[in-house]
């Protein structure tokens, strides 16, 4: 007896199907309970990045509050609570906010009159290599400014040698600072080209500028026409 076409189909679909089936159910007997403990651990994964990322914006939002209310207790003069929770706040997961409270404490112990204290945060966030470079320079910075009477002068020399360069952004601070350690170190015309260098150099501080050309007066070497206003072509 003949098999009609459609028959063959059917029959073939039939046999697809149930080979599928045994396919899978093979499957699920070898690889089954590894495969529901991969889901699980996806599962336990997500939650967990969920669960940290949740309690990360609870983190931050609650130093936020507390740095906000210690520059208050700050500003309004009210320092018992700060010591505290500036204490709180250096263990703060976000760098900004933790080394903001080193340096702030800092500056509550220059405010007490606590120089020795000022000094030693401000040589530790500069030693710290795990912190970002603009901080630890600014840490360099006030505490070479503290230092600096107590310094010899080529100790300042060198160690605020890298931020003495035309472009960084403390070259104002750290190149009066040096051109003054030069001046004391009896290098007259190195001090005077360096004022000099800093009176024309419109991205340093008016401030500054004003006394690196008066200074470079002084020492013989002409900055004046660095103060000079910057003027424009007139477009054509």
């Amino acid at each position: 007896m003949a098999i009609a076409p459609d028959d063959i189909t059917t029959f073939t679909r039939e046999v697809d199907e149930n080979l599928r089936r045994d396919q899978v159910r093979d499957a699920a007997r070898a690889y089954g309970k590894w495969a529901i403990v991969g889901v699980i651990l996806l599962l336990a994964a997500i939650g967990g990045f969920l669960f940290w990322r949740d309690q990360q914006a609870k983190q931050a939002a609650t130093d936020s509050e507390v740095m906000s209310a210690t520059i208050d207790n700050i500003g309004s003069g009210n320092l018992t609570p700060v010591p505290g929770q500036l204490d709180t706040l250096e263990q703060a997961n976000s760098d900004a906010i933790s080394v903001s409270a080193k340096l702030t404490k800092a500056a509550v112990a220059l405010q007490s009159n606590d120089r020795p204290q000022a000094i030693a945060i401000y040589k530790a966030v500069a030693a710290d290599t795990g912190i970002d470079p603009p901080w630890r320079d600014l840490a360099t910075i006030r505490q070479t400014a503290l230092e600096f009477d107590a310094l010899q002068p080529q100790a300042v020399i060198v160690r605020l040698a890298p931020l003495t360069r035309p472009g960084n952004p403390w070259f104002g601070r750290a190149g009066e600072m040096t051109a003054l350690a030069l001046l004391k170190a009896g290098r007259k015309s190195e001090a005077g080209r360096l004022f000099a260098a800093l009176a024309s150099d419109r991205g340093v501080p008016d401030t500054i500028r004003d006394r690196a050309m008066q200074i470079a007066g002084t020492l013989g070497v002409d900055a004046s026409a660095a103060l000079s206003p910057i003027t424009t072509a007139p477009a054509p």
